[in-house]
């Protein structure tokens, strides 16, 4: 009988793959739930498992896949950047994600936290909340359609906020080393260098994924390429950017503020970016929708039964993708 390991992330919905994997094979599948969260959990739960449905802090290692005999592991997201997709590929082992199930989403949240961090929306509140009622609480806001918003990375998201952008009259920039400038021009999107983003935009929206080259990409030489009046919004992996460096330009007032949906310890303990009054911070909640709860168990419940039948998953990742 296939054995399925699910993590007990509350993402992650046991039904949904047991009503999916209820016909998978010919055979019943085994479907258990295991609280994972690190490599030692993963590989007790997971032992004699053919499959592994995985969560944002689980680690699957090398060391992890040489003590499973995995067939697939499933990353209930879009990115993969916890799991060894080489070392994965080495042993035979499909690894698969979701990448579409919260572009809307995840999109629609990146503007959201912009547009409270442009507008002073938590100065305003608080403000109000103590007993005030004055506009001069949210000073200095400037005028949206004056200003160019930069874009890190220009995948499904970026694309699906730039169209949610373009009615408010800003100007749109993106760096994207894998896309290429008429691609994003179809989007009323001007590619640009690296430096070029952080030299042109007032505000940034980074969506990229976490890797070696993005690892820290939002540094300190970038954040002074901004001005005062810029905000920075996060909605990728944490580490993107230098939460030190963040810190540092928050105190120095040399930007306006920060909307972070991802930070570098989740959840976070004693983080210093939490509980200001120039952050805006959610947690790691951009994705959420109930219908996009929905989509991502059971695209990932059909890229198990895929592997479990033989077929190519649709949620698979190439090893050798140039984003990885």
């Amino acid at each position: 009988m296939p054995k399925v390991v699910l993590s007990a992330f509350p993402m992650i919905d046991p039904e949904t793959y047991r009503e999916v994997l209820g016909g998978a094979d010919d055979e019943p599948v085994d479907i258990e739930v295991a609280e994972l969260g690190s490599t030692e959990r993963l590989i007790e739960a997971a032992a004699g498992a053919d499959a592994v449905v995985t969560d944002i802090n689980t680690p699957v290692t090398e060391a992890a896949l040489d003590a499973l005999d995995l067939r697939v592991v499933v990353r209930s997201a879009v990115g993969v950047d916890n799991v060894d997709v080489a070392a994965a590929a080495e042993r035979g082992v499909v690894v698969t994600r979701v990448p579409d199930y919260c572009t809307d989403e995840v999109a629609t949240h990146s503007v959201s936290l912009l547009f409270a961090c442009l507008r002073s929306l938590k100065a305003y509140d608080d403000a109000v909340a103590a007993g005030g009622w004055s506009w001069e609480d949210g000073r200095p806001i400037r005028r949206v359609s004056a200003s160019t918003i930069g874009l890190l990375s220009f995948g499904p998201i970026a694309r699906r906020a730039a169209e949610q952008l373009s009615g408010f009259g800003a100007d749109l920039v993106a760096y994207d080393p894998f896309v290429d400038a008429d691609e994003m021009a179809e989007y009323g999107v001007e590619k640009v260098e690296l430096e070029g983003l952080f030299d042109r935009a007032d505000h940034v929206g980074v969506y990229a994924p976490l890797t070696d080259a993005t690892r820290g990409i939002v540094d300190a030489d970038a954040l002074a390429r901004l001005s005062e009046d810029s905000v920075v919004v996060n909605v990728s992996r944490g580490p993107v950017v230098d939460g030190d460096a963040l810190l540092d330009a928050l105190d120095a007032g040399e930007i306006k503020a920060a909307g972070l949906d991802v930070l570098a310890e989740e959840p976070p303990e004693d983080d210093p970016l939490v509980g200001r009054d120039d952050t805006v911070v959610t947690p790691h909640a951009a994705w959420y929708s109930e219908e996009a709860r929905d989509d991502l168990n059971r695209s990932g419940a059909a890229d198990v039964a895929a592997v479990l039948n033989g077929e190519t998953p649709e949620g698979r990742v190439d090893p050798d993708a140039d984003w990885l």
